[in-house]
C-alpha cells in the first residue's frame, strides 16, 4: 500500500489522494486499507517514516563505502543523497519529509526538518567525531532548511533538477557550516585539551 501511495501522490498530489484511489491502485479492499490506516494522513506518515529510514540507511552505506575524510564530505554526501531521492524515489519529490502534509508529521514536538537535522547530527558525530551539542544541531537545522528550499527551487526550474542551482546550494551550505562548525572543537580535540596533549602540526 505504501508503494501505491508513493505512486499516487506523484500523480495526483496529496490533496488528490483518497483511500479509495489507494485501495484501487494497491488492488486491495477498502476495508484492508482501514485495517492498517485510519485516514490518508496516517498512510502518508507511514510512507514518510519509511522514506526517512531509507535516507538514513543510504547515508550509512555511503559513509561506510566512500572515502570521506572530513565532516563536510559527509554533508555533501547528505545533500547528494537528498537530490538522488528527488530523482529516483517515487513520492519523494511531492512529499519530501512530510512538510506538505504537516510540519510535525515525523514528530509532534519538532518540525520535520528539525528531525532530519537531529539525525544528521547523529551520523556526523558518529562518523567524524563532532561534538553533539545543541549548537551543532541548531546550525545543521539552518543548513537543512536552506538546502531544502534551494533543492525545491532546482526541481521547480527543471524536472530533473537545475544543476546550477544544486551546485550553488552545496557551495552555500558548505561555506555556512564551515564558518559555524569547523571553528568548534571536535570531541577528540576537547579530550586533548582536557589532558593537555598537543595536536600535531
Amino acid at each position: 500500500m505504501l508503494d501505491a501511495c508513493a505512486e499516487l501522490v506523484d500523480e495526483v498530489g496529496y490533496e488528490g489522494l483518497t483511500t479509495t484511489l489507494l485501495a484501487e491502485r494497491a488492488e486491495v479492499a477498502i476495508g484492508s486499507v482501514y485495517q492498517f490506516f485510519p485516514d490518508k494522513r496516517a498512510i502518508v506518515q507511514a510512507l514518510t517514516l519509511r522514506t526517512m529510514e531509507s535516507y538514513l540507511q543510504r547515508l550509512d552505506e555511503r559513509f561506510a563505502s566512500d572515502d570521506l575524510t572530513h565532516w563536510w564530505d559527509g554533508v555533501d554526501a547528505g545533500i547528494d543523497e537528498y537530490i538522488t531521492m528527488h530523482r529516483t524515489v517515487p513520492g519523494f519529490r511531492t512529499l519530501h519529509f512530510g512538510d506538505v502534509v504537516d510540519l510535525h508529521l515525523l514528530d509532534e514536538q519538532r518540525d520535520n526538518n528539525g528531525v532530519i537535522a537531529d539525525q544528521l547530527a547523529r551520523v556526523l558525530t558518529e562518523r567524524f567525531g563532532l561534538t553533539d551539542v545543541p549548537e551543532l544541531r541548531f546550525h545543521l537545522e539552518i543548513a537543512v532548511e536552506a538546502a531544502d528550499a534551494l533543492i525545491k527551487l532546482a526541481f521547480r526550474r527543471r524536472t530533473d533538477g537545475d544543476d546550477r542551482v544544486l551546485t550553488e546550494a552545496k557551495a552555500l551550505i558548505r561555506e555556512y557550516l564551515h564558518r559555524q562548525v569547523d571553528a568548534r572543537p571536535t570531541a577528540g580535540r576537547q579530550a586533548d585539551e582536557r589532558t593537555g596533549a598537543t595536536q600535531p602540526a
